[in-house]
């Protein structure tokens, strides 16, 4: 949902298309020439993200076959478009403790654990955040939909850290503003594989779609987006690396991808990490630890911190003693 900025995050009709429990068939024909994906998006009214996605999914085909979404239609093909019925369902309220840093009328600032995912997805209906938070209050934002209520940024399942929720649409707006305008603060701590040797640096590099593997991203050139991340040393090891890591811009995954690109991955990165695996570990090392924002009725600022979690602590501790 790119209006918001949403950290690592689909759009709507994205969402809602990988939870289709079926779909209706539709064949006709395109103009001579055209794009595949821009030929559907404009019988069809959708957003070419959608339509890309039911090609990534073999659900538009030409003449039987499916095509890549840059296809240019040839006289007499036959396009066949499978419309999914999407899924209708809502969070449901769970009790599930929250480690809550902040609350008001407003907003709350929370500190989610490593393993758990942000708001229900395909694969993770219960036991989320959203489910936490829809138990401990129940005047959450709209803004996002019934699946994501009061969600203006998430992190990934497996990365731990501070995530500020909107309980109403007017903070909603104020916290994706923010977002959208680079002001809110947010810091990252991580450990990489391998010694960096620059005190710090920045990394500069559109993320999109791995053309290779949809399910993943990377850094590409085309059909991608402005990606920005800083990064200073906090302590070198062995083989082995203590970050700081800003965000600039909050695309999918953007912190992990472009670790990965440097050729310094996190530890532990079940996606874009190494097969040496030699701590044993169960997700990333990557823990969200500052938010700073602009409270969205009062217009003060306001800076929250999280520990970090016992395994990545106690790693650290372990690599400084070794």
């Amino acid at each position: 949902m790119e209006d918001f900025e949403l950290d690592e995050e689909l759009s709507n009709e994205e969402n809602l298309l990988s939870a289709n429990q079926s779909a209706d068939l539709e064949t006709f024909e395109l103009e001579v020439g055209v794009r595949l994906d821009v030929g559907v998006t404009d019988i069809l009214g959708k957003s070419r993200s959608f339509v890309q996605g039911l090609i990534v999914q073999e659900c538009i085909r030409v003449n039987g076959i499916p095509k890549k979404a840059n296809y240019k239609v040839r006289q007499g093909d036959k396009i066949e478009v499978e419309i999914p019925t999407l899924r209708e369902s809502t969070a449901e309220p769970e009790n599930i403790p929250l480690e809550i840093l902040y609350e008001d009328e407003d907003v709350l600032v929370v500190n989610k654990r490593q393993g758990m995912v942000v708001h229900p997805a395909p694969g993770a209906w219960t036991g989320t955040l959203v489910n936490a938070l829809l138990y401990h209050c129940h005047n959450l934002s709209g803004i996002n939909g019934v699946l994501r209520p009061g969600i203006v940024h998430r992190i990934d399942k497996d990365t731990s850290g501070i995530l500020v929720v909107a309980k109403n649409d007017i903070a909603h707006q104020g916290l994706a503003t923010q977002l959208k305008a680079h002001t809110m603060a947010r810091k990252y701590r991580a450990l990489v594989h391998g010694v960096v040797l620059e005190p710090s640096g920045t990394v500069d590099a559109p993320i999109g779609r791995d053309p290779s593997n949809r399910k993943r991203m990377a850094v590409v050139m085309h059909h991608s987006k402005p990606a920005v991340t800083h990064y200073t040393v906090l302590e070198r090891f062995q083989d082995t690396t203590y970050l700081e890591v800003r965000l600039e811009t909050g695309r999918t995954h953007q912190i992990r991808v472009h670790m990965l690109y440097i050729k310094h991955p996190v530890l532990g990165d079940p996606v874009y990490g190494t097969r040496k695996n030699p701590f044993g570990l169960h997700g990333q090392m990557l823990h969200a630890a500052h938010l700073g924002f602009e409270h969205p009725r009062s217009g003060k600022w306001m800076e929250f911190d999280a520990p970090l979690p016992k395994v990545f602590a106690g790693l650290v501790e372990k690599l400084r003693t070794e």
